[in-house]
């Protein structure tokens, strides 16, 4: 069985609900991790989630006693960024509903956050798992796609896996709610499955 694992190069791991739920590591995951390094695979920590910047998570599996370089993480929005830019070159300015983490990740790759006013246009509308999300925020997130501004999901889950005794509504359901007041679906929706998640993987490891 080993002779067979080792052919394979690198894995590609999603984290809520697979190494860890919410904030509780699964009691297997170390033992894996360390197989892995033994038999020389390598991997990449991914996630639809992308509430949590790439500093946050690389934080958050120290504190659960996992050793991670900001180079093993991969999140939607770092999938979200590259389809910008390879889609929407000319775009500069963003109106997001996520969290302030999320935000500062658009920001270190060269976008402008728009506020909240109708006076500050954006080119493109960005939709999340957004913990901060307030009504007004959404309501002109809903403006601006009613306007015709391109609309952009991170990821299309329902809902985020969570250890806590409550439900967090993911991004799928903020589109949901944001395409039932305005007739438009999202113009692309990125996250697992959408094939560029795995390509910027491929990208970064060959």
């Amino acid at each position: 069985m080993n002779a067979k694992l080792r052919k394979i190069r690198h894995l590609a791991l999603d984290m809520d609900g697979t190494i860890y739920q919410g904030s509780t590591l699964f009691e297997f995951t170390k033992d894996f991790l360390a197989g892995l390094r033994e038999m020389g695979i390598g991997y990449t920590f991914l996630t639809n989630n992308p509430s949590r910047s790439i500093a946050d998570y690389v934080a958050k599996l120290k504190a659960m006693g996992i050793e991670a370089e900001p180079g093993q993480l991969y999140t939607s929005t770092q999938c979200t960024i590259e389809h910008l830019q390879e889609k929407y070159p000319s775009a500069k300015r963003i109106f997001p509903l996520g969290t302030p983490s999320m935000c500062e990740e658009f920001r270190k790759a060269g976008y402008v956050i728009c506020e909240d006013n109708h006076k500050d246009e954006p080119d493109v509308v960005v939709v999340a798992f957004d913990m901060t999300l307030t009504f007004e925020r959404l309501g002109r997130a809903g403006w601006w796609i009613k306007n015709g501004k391109p609309f952009i999901a991170t990821n299309p889950d329902f809902i985020c896996p969570t250890d806590q005794p409550t439900m967090w509504v993911d991004c799928g359901s903020i589109c949901a709610c944001l395409q039932a007041a305005t007739g438009r679906a999202p113009d692309a929706v990125l996250g697992k499955p959408h094939p560029n998640m795995l390509r910027g993987i491929l990208q970064r490891h060959g």
